[in-house]
């Protein structure tokens, strides 16, 4: 089967490449299209694949301003020439799915989330933003908005990372998706001895305001108890500012220090709104418990009062009582492991071949001149 895998850009390994690479592991033989791409900063499962790009990538400095781009790409998407493939699947969380297949080829989309920037982070975006870009961001995102709805009727069936995923998809584009959360790597983590723990809080990930590193630095701070955080971004330094003595800033760190704090942590605090989440099954998978915000992806994949508890309301004193009401729990790290040992990389597989497979089927069913080797 001739598979196509349109990925919005390719510029770093996060957790939308994380689900690439597992297509990639599907569909070996698959072609890849994208807006930007960067071989140095993509792993080699994706790097032994033919990679295509649009226009966007001969761009002035487009792997570093590719978002820049952003009202060219669906014009970019829709250049592209897929007729010579059996399967489209596209990887959205920025345009991808924008693409026209030739009839009658399925196309579809695995959504990490319908574009943030113009639909339910816009006011957020727009808030952060220079006053050129609040000027530009109303016009453009209404455009964007227009286009990305009507974009929607070009995909035969979506698949939602988590539930709080498809119900955003069912309020923007009045569609129903099939739900396959993401694929995690959790045989690369092991629990660690009672002895091996340490007396610290973790908090991991990219620091982005929509992540309130803020609000873990602030309550720790004021519990006067120590937190690690890794990661960089865009508000390392300001972090780094407001982080009081017992709080250690360590930025972006090599993955086997990650792994080390992951397992000696006494729980991870995640207090953002995730669409999924790795993070909280990196740090079960460790053995270790969860302090999250009680919306998003986490609610999905944290078992509360079992595998870590949530706090309802983004707020200081909702974090201290948190943390406060996990010591109090009786945990058990292997409930931890096991929990994280459901979202699996294995699982994933399984699932999305055989959802792909239902719908090349279904498609062959009522075009009998095509003859079709599924994965």
């Amino acid at each position: 089967m001739r598979v196509a895998i349109v990925h919005y850009w390719l510029v770093g390994m996060r957790g939308g490449e994380k689900v690439l690479e597992a297509l990639c592991n599907i569909y070996p033989n698959a072609d890849i299209y994208t807006h930007v791409y960067d071989p140095t900063a993509v792993s080699a499962t994706i790097k032994r694949h033919r990679v295509h790009t649009t226009f966007i990538d001969t761009l002035p400095y487009a792997k570093r301003l590719y978002k820049k781009y952003l009202p060219l790409m669906p014009m970019a998407l829709e250049q592209l020439d897929l007729s010579a493939y059996d399967l489209v699947i596209s990887s959205e969380s920025g345009p991808a799915k924008g693409v026209i297949p030739a009839s009658p080829t399925p196309h579809i989309c695995y959504c990490h989330s319908p574009m943030r920037y113009i639909w339910n982070m816009y006011n957020k975006y727009y808030e952060a933003s220079g006053m050129f870009t609040r000027l530009m961001m109303p016009p453009l995102a209404h455009y964007m908005r227009t286009w990305d709805v009507g974009t929607a009727s070009r995909v035969d069936d979506f698949v939602a990372n988590s539930a709080t995923v498809a119900h955003r998809i069912k309020s923007y584009y009045r569609r129903e998706s099939e739900v396959i959360h993401p694929p995690v790597d959790t045989q690369a983590f092991r629990p660690v001895p009672t002895g091996e723990l340490e007396d610290y809080y973790l908090m991991v990930g990219e620091l982005v305001g929509y992540k309130r590193p803020d609000l873990a630095i602030e309550a720790f701070n004021r519990m006067k108890a120590k937190l690690v955080v890794i990661g960089g971004g865009e508000m390392l330094e300001r972090i780094r500012r407001i982080a009081g003595p017992t709080v250690t800033i360590k930025g972006p760190q090599p993955f086997e220090v990650l792994k080390h704090h992951y397992a000696r942590c006494r729980a991870l605090v995640f207090p953002g709104e995730e669409d999924f989440g790795i993070v909280p099954v990196e740090a079960m998978a460790s053995g270790r418990p969860v302090v999250a915000y009680g919306r998003g992806g986490a609610t999905e994949t944290v078992i509360g009062g079992k595998t870590g508890v949530f706090f309802p309301i983004q707020s200081v004193e909702a974090v201290i009582d948190s943390v406060e009401r996990l010591e109090r729990m009786d945990f058990n790290p292997a409930d931890a492991v096991a929990r994280a040992s459901e979202f699996r990389t294995g699982v994933f597989v399984e699932k999305f071949r055989s959802f792909a497979n239902r719908v090349v089927l279904r498609e062959s069913d009522w075009d009998e001149t095509r003859n079709i080797q599924i994965a």
